[in-house]
């Protein structure tokens, strides 16, 4: 048994050093990929674009950079976001503005996901800087979910991903203007498609491409709503819209699918360094 024991143990080492050290080797690739076709692109040159900003520390891939910067050129209000489908807390849009002082919403409507940030972000949530809520989240409850949990009428920020009907929900929340506004694209099609996924208040990803809305309906929503396409992040996960009223010149026009469009990259694997936890800082 003993002997078992220790083929197993050696066999677990070997398979995760293994993992790491692919983990390491796409990082690698990515670095490269980067720099050879963001960094050196000529399409990326103009100042006002927000590709070269890009980086990583809680985001999934290069948002919070881009958000970084997008508030650096339009400044800050109340500080305050809203994001939902946030996962365990670890890897979404908003987990680096809390490092950063802000305070906000998560919405989850995994279980499991939420008992880990009620433990995980325990400080954050006894101190009132954040609230977490349990729930499935439909065109027609998020209205009221804002409403209960007092939601200023023009946060800093809102993050949209619930891999489903991300296109209904922004479209539900009429009386809210954030100043920026972050939602996932269904990159699978071109930028001068407009499709939308029908509506079903029950529906759940399934996997497939038909979730969501492509990016040049959500440019024409957001037309709608008084907000202009300023980014898409590299990977052609996330879209970033400011509100017109905020715009001046700071950001790189036309603000249209075609001209800030990307493609799906999910062979991308942005560099993560040490396991991500909230530890209390000093």
């Amino acid at each position: 048994m003993l002997t078992s024991l220790k083929n197993a143990l050696s066999r677990l080492w070997h398979t995760s050093n293994a993992n790491h050290k692919l983990s390491r080797l796409l990082e690698l690739q990515t670095e490269e990929f980067l720099q050879r076709h963001l960094y050196q692109n000529p399409r990326y040159d103009s100042p006002k674009r927000l590709n070269r900003f890009e980086f990583k520390v809680f985001s999934q891939n290069g948002e919070d950079g881009i958000i970084e910067e997008i508030f650096n050129r339009i400044g800050t209000t109340n500080k305050f976001f809203v994001e939902f489908g946030v996962g365990n807390g670890l890897e979404n849009n908003s987990a680096y503005l809390l490092v950063k002082d802000w305070s906000g919403l998560w919405l989850e409507g995994d279980h499991a996901s939420v008992e880990f940030i009620k433990t995980e972000f325990a400080r954050e949530i006894a101190s009132n800087r954040l609230r977490v809520q349990e729930t499935f989240i439909t065109a027609e409850n998020i209205a009221a979910l804002f409403q209960s949990h007092h939601v200023p009428q023009e946060p800093d920020m809102l993050s949209i991903d619930i891999d489903g009907n991300d296109y209904h929900i922004w479209k539900a929340l009429r009386d809210y203007r954030p100043r920026v506004i972050v939602v996932e694209y269904n990159a699978t099609f071109p930028p001068s498609l407009v499709w939308i996924k029908k509506y079903n208040a029950a529906w759940q990803w399934d996997g497939s491409i038909g979730f969501g809305a492509s990016l040049k309906a959500f440019e024409r929503l957001g037309a709608e709503r008084g907000y202009s396409l300023v980014a898409c992040n590299f990977v052609g996960a996330n879209a970033f819209f400011v509100r017109n009223d905020l715009l001046s010149d700071m950001f790189h026009a036309p603000f249209t699918a075609e001209e800030h469009y990307e493609p799906h990259k999910g062979y991308i694997q942005y560099s993560t360094g040490h396991l991500r936890r909230m530890h209390e800082k000093e």
